[in-house]
């Protein structure tokens, strides 16, 4: 079973601060990491090549400093490792984004089956997958918190509001999954040293023959147009371990003050 594996380089911090003009993310002067998520992705696969025989590719778009993010992918047990990184993808939004990773998987496959994380920590979007899936014009699943191999496809459990549904995909397809699915694998000492001496390959545009009008800024549909910061304009009260009793009290009073509680009524 050949499988692609989908990762992002994400900034190592909560605080994201984007450029208010063009409505895209700093990244400069901020450490970077692997989406989580896509390490559980990465897991699976290689979980799941252990089973059958095969090999585990994965694939990236960024700057490139996000070589290292797949250097780190080679250390935990991938074999092969392509990079997308040209200016001309600077600013895609996810579906640009999507047209270029399809466009690669097209030309370095075939795959039986590609796996991503559910969303990245940076965006939180989770369409990059699916569209994917939708311009390969393959079958998949999202939220995904169990995958089997089975008979000529995969069998998959979705965390869904109502609980799980159960799917079986035959492959070639498409699977996004969530933190539940796994526990992701530290790099050993001679996969780190394999991950520094393995070939990392670049794409850039020209590699994959589309025109400059359907990548990047460009070639999304979809714009930034306006940033705002939250901000808290609600009075907040805290009562600590000896004011206790005090903040029960104050909270009984505003219930009673509301008509939300009777006199004799307790809470």
């Amino acid at each position: 079973m050949d499988i692609a594996v989908l990762i992002k380089q994400v900034p190592d911090t909560d605080e994201v601060k984007m450029d208010p003009e063009k409505g895209t993310m700093i990244r400069d002067g901020v450490g970077s990491l692997i989406n989580p998520l896509d390490l559980n992705a990465l897991e699976a696969a290689l979980s799941l090549t252990g089973q059958r025989q095969g090999t585990v590719t994965v694939l990236s778009m960024g700057p490139p400093q996000a070589e290292r993010a797949l250097r780190e992918g080679l250390a935990l047990g991938a074999e092969r490792a392509f990079l997308l990184s040209d200016r001309a993808f600077a600013g895609a939004d996810t579906w640009a984004t999507a047209k270029v990773l399809a466009m690669l998987l097209e030309k370095t496959g075939p795959y039986d089956l590609i796996l991503a994380g559910g969303k990245a920590t940076d965006g939180e979007t989770g369409q990059v997958g699916p569209e994917v899936a939708t311009l390969l014009g393959l079958p998949f699943a999202t939220y995904v918190s169990r995958l089997e191999a089975a008979t000529e496809g995969v069998t998959v459990r979705r965390t869904v509001e109502e609980g799980y549904q159960r799917l079986r995909l035959p492959c070639p397809c498409l699977v996004t999954v969530l933190h539940d699915l796994n526990e992701p694998s530290m790099p050993t000492l001679a996969g780190k040293k394999r991950g520094r001496r393995a070939e990392v390959t670049r794409w850039g545009l020209a590699d994959l023959g589309l025109d400059a009008s359907e990548v990047g800024l460009t070639g999304s549909p979809t714009r930034v147009v306006r940033i705002a910061h939250p901000k808290i304009a609600r009075k907040t009260a805290f009562y600590g371990a000896k004011d206790l009793d005090k903040g029960i009290a104050h909270v009984l009073a505003l219930l009673r003050e509301k008509a939300l509680l009777q006199g004799g009524d307790r809470p």
